[in-house]
């Protein structure tokens, strides 16, 4: 599987991420589903203290299996709405989360942590000295923002740089063929173009969730059926139409899926990218596996994605 670096972390970070937000417990079908996803080259785990009880499963199974020292955890922490609602982005929450992150997962650093969600009254500078605590603590190895704008990112990081600090070194937010016409949840972000810019310019990792669009790309969605309220709230656009019968169209060109097509998208940017998945079963993992080995030409991305009428013959 392939993987992408995250300075800081020695070790290398497969670019499909394996989402525990719906991890509720661990029986066999689970159990498969995270084994095949190791055997499959997969070494990066997705969760949050936010999360409600996920931290402990997957430290649980990464105990019974002996893997702790082979993976890359990345959790999250100062998600505004996580035990007493209200601003949580301050050094108080982020060290709170944080060490009860490191006990619910059964060890003493991760490799990766991100701020789930931002606050832009609060000023970047404590913000990054408290992060930088943490990682001369040993705590943590290398940490990044979940939903922060790439503004508030540039910002953060010209702080740290001009105190002698470690910034972020990575974003995760959301990238998808499928553009969403708003916040699929209060305080999240999605990549528009000025960001997919910035990323391109610096350099900085993306980690995407929701990298399909929840689906959007499945076949389980048309325009006349309106059912999902959340899925027509956010993605049921002229636009997103257009992508779906361009990526329908092109998939069976090339004799794979449409979804598969969405998540190579995301995995063909014009710098570094991983895509947070949340397969249900070992056959959406498989579909995601062989969506990395499909590629995909600048051309076709930007068909695909409605920068271009035609694909050059």
């Amino acid at each position: 599987m392939d993987a992408l670096h995250i300075q800081g972390v020695d070790k290398p970070i497969s670019r499909l991420i394996m989402g525990t937000g719906d991890l509720r417990k661990l029986e066999e079908n689970e159990r498969l589903m995270l084994r095949a996803y190791v055997d499959a080259g997969g070494n990066a785990f997705d969760t949050a203290h936010q999360y409600r009880g996920r931290e402990k499963l997957l430290g649980e199974w990464l105990a019974e299996e002996k893997l702790r020292d082979k993976v890359v955890i990345l959790t999250k922490g100062a998600h505004h709405d996580d035990g007493s609602p209200g601003p949580r982005v301050n050094p108080q929450a982020i060290r709170q989360d944080l060490t009860e992150s490191l006990e619910r997962l059964g060890t003493d650093h991760v490799e990766i942590f991100a701020l789930h969600r931002d606050d832009e009254t609060v000023a970047v500078g404590p913000i990054i000295e408290e992060l930088n605590a943490n990682l001369e603590a040993g705590r943590l190895r290398a940490f990044g923002a979940s939903n922060w704008t790439h503004a508030r990112i540039q910002e953060a990081n010209e702080y740290a740089a001009s105190h002698g600090l470690t910034g972020f070194a990575f974003s995760s937010t959301n990238l998808s063929l499928a553009k969403p016409q708003e916040a699929r949840w209060p305080g999240v972000v999605s990549a528009d173009e000025a960001t997919i810019a910035w990323h391109a310019a610096n350099g900085m990792p993306l980690l995407s969730w929701s990298a399909q669009a929840g689906g959007f790309f499945s076949g389980h969605f048309t325009p006349e059926n309106r059912a999902d309220e959340e899925m027509v709230r956010v993605y049921y656009s002229e636009g997103n139409w257009e992508r779906y019968r361009r990526a329908v169209k092109m998939a069976g060109e090339k004799g794979v899926t449409p979804i598969q097509l969405a998540l190579s998208y995301v995995l063909h940017q014009p710098f570094a990218t991983g895509a947070i998945i949340g397969p249900r079963n070992p056959g959406e993992l498989l579909s995601s596996v062989e969506a990395m080995n499909l590629h995909l030409t600048l051309e076709e991305v930007e068909w695909l994605d409605l920068k271009r009428e035609a694909i050059a013959q």
